[in-house]
């Protein structure tokens, strides 16, 4: 066994904290930081986050293994949350032990914050009766597919040792399970007593208010919750505001007294929030205040999402790589780019900018543009496109469809895209407005022939866009199955070396786009605003705030 000490106990974390406290300046007024993060939450359970809201807003009241922070320059960096350290052992039968030794924390009721807990909270998350979106968070844990399949939680490799030591067994070596997963709002510990207690409430609440009552979860009193974060909730007001309070059982310094959250049903809302004055902080910012800062110069930050066109592999036509290839080749970017808003821009891959790639360079940057959408390219790739479907089984006889979720630009980036197909092809393909539900549904039935959705990695690595696709995968939507594929996807598992292990995700890329799996369309930017008087906001590159180290900016 070789034995490699990675994380060493708090000499990071209390540096880049005291970095950030002594650039607030320290002040005795009382500072609460007014937001608006978006619209109300949907849950506040960890294992149901879905929303930025959700994941800021629990990112707030529990703290993981490890936690994000911020040095007065603004970068952000990874430290020790509740594990006061961590050790990596690499067994010989290619497995990868991680040990954390946690730290003496509190839960907001006193007690003690346990390796049990995690234990609970994970077993939970990967439960296939939980039904969690996250689940796939930690999915690199040995037993995890055998628990996805029917077993039992604990087959899950991970085990409190005693109530100060976790142990973590992973399949291979992933390098960003520390800064990906153990950051996660979604894995953060969970008491399974208070989980419990709360469920009876909720349940004695329900029959007390009669029989047209409305099913109550756990948490439907947030109030009542019993955290090991920064925050606490002290006031709900559901749909409008939501008051947190600086938790005093917390271990680390915290840079405000407190939050304040006002919702907003749109981005709009929001900005005229800031703009009276009523709020310091408001994300995401309207089309036009960010079409704004882009003539002014300024950078936005890569969503890391890009909106993409499913094509079902498992039905007729699109069993056909060729009219698939067709279809994709058809497609005009640079127009659904533009009408999708100034701070978009065409898909070059599935993997949006801003995902780590070499040294500096993202991802994106490195690995180029595999789908040749510039506007001299266009003509070239209708050409192609023509002849591969002339070639390919399709016939008119097929009746296609098209679903999309009615929001934001949907709409018309539909109309555009089969108005497309139609012009160069010939292809005639319906459009069908459809819920997030509905759609789910239809996803994982497979009860679709092509549908627009974003995209999304529940963590910035680009495997994680890229892993859904392999032939095992209860994600494969699309049925999309190639050997050579998923032998790259399992190299990259268990490679030991970062240059190879980058080169094998370029050309696992560049594989399923030119199978032609799925077809990127566009990606997208976003910004925010924290008023100037603030500083040591942390933002993941996920979506989610932290405003942990935010104070008061001393004149």
């Amino acid at each position: 066994m070789k034995r490699i000490k990675r994380w060493t106990a708090l000499a990071l974390s209390a540096a880049l904290s005291a970095g950030v406290l002594a650039g607030c300046g320290q002040t005795e007024t009382v500072s609460v930081l007014p937001v608006c993060a978006g619209s109300d939450v949907t849950t506040f359970d960890p294992a149901y986050l879905s929303t930025n809201a959700d994941n800021t807003v629990a990112g707030s009241l529990y703290e993981g293994l490890m936690r994000l922070t911020c040095s007065t320059s603004g970068d952000t960096t990874v430290v020790e949350g509740m594990a006061k350290s961590v050790d990596m052992d690499e067994n010989f039968d290619g497995t990868v032990t991680y040990t954390f030794h946690l730290r003496n924390a509190r839960w907001s009721d006193g007690q003690e914050v346990t390796a049990d807990d995690f234990v609970y909270a994970w077993q939970r998350l990967v439960n296939p009766l939980t039904y969690s979106p996250n689940a796939a968070l930690l999915s690199s844990v040995k037993g995890y597919s055998a628990v996805r399949a029917g077993g039992e939680p604990d087959q899950l490799a991970v085990t409190a040792k005693n109530d100060s030591t976790l142990e973590v067994v992973l399949t291979g070596k992933y390098d960003w399970f520390l800064t990906e997963v153990c950051t996660s709002p979604a894995t953060s510990p969970l008491r399974q007593d208070v989980v419990q207690s709360l469920k009876e409430n909720a349940q004695a609440a329900e029959q007390s208010a009669g029989e047209n009552a409305q099913p109550l979860k756990w948490w439907y009193d947030p109030t009542q919750l019993v955290t090991n974060g920064a925050y606490l909730v002290s006031d709900y007001q559901p749909g409008e505001a939501m008051d947190l309070a600086r938790s005093d059982s917390y271990h680390g310094r915290v840079g405000n007294d407190g939050l304040r959250f006002l919702f907003a049903d749109s981005v709009e809302d929001a900005w005229a929030l800031y703009d009276a004055g009523t709020v310091d902080f408001t994300y995401a910012l309207p089309q036009a205040q960010m079409e704004t800062l882009v003539s002014e110069g300024q950078t936005l930050t890569p969503q890391l999402s890009t909106y993409t066109v499913l094509f079902n592999g498992e039905q007729q036509p699109f069993d056909d790589p060729a009219v698939r290839r067709a279809l994709t080749l058809a497609v005009d970017r640079q127009t659904l780019a533009a009408l999708a808003g100034g701070t978009a821009q065409a898909a070059e891959g599935l993997v949006p900018y801003g995902v780590p790639g070499d040294g500096e360079q993202d991802f994106r940057t490195t690995g180029g543009d595999l789908l040749y959408s510039s506007a001299e390219d266009y003509q070239n790739n209708c050409a192609q496109a023509k002849g591969l479907l002339a070639e390919s089984n399709y016939d008119d006889r097929y009746q296609l469809e098209y679903l999309y979720v009615d929001e934001g630009p949907a709409a018309e980036i539909a109309k555009a895209l089969t108005g497309q197909w139609k012009t160069v092809l010939g292809v005639r393909v319906q459009t069908r407005a459809v819920t997030e539900k509905e759609m789910s549904t239809a996803l994982k039935t497979g009860d679709y022939a092509l549908a627009g959705v974003c995209k999304t990695a529940l963590m910035n690595d680009a495997e994680a866009f890229l892993c859904p696709f392999t032939s095992k995968s209860s994600e494969n939507v699309v049925g999309y199955a190639n050997g050579a594929y998923d032998t790259l996807l399992n190299i990259i598992d268990s490679a030991s070396d970062p240059v190879a292990r980058l080169a094998c995700l370029h050309d696992a890329e560049a594989l399923l786009l030119q199978d032609a799996a799925v077809c990127p369309l566009y990606t997208n930017s976003t910004a925010w605003k924290l008023r100037e008087g603030w500083s040591g906001l942390c933002r993941d590159a996920r979506g989610w705030f932290s405003f942990t180290g935010v104070c008061a900016v001393s004149g």
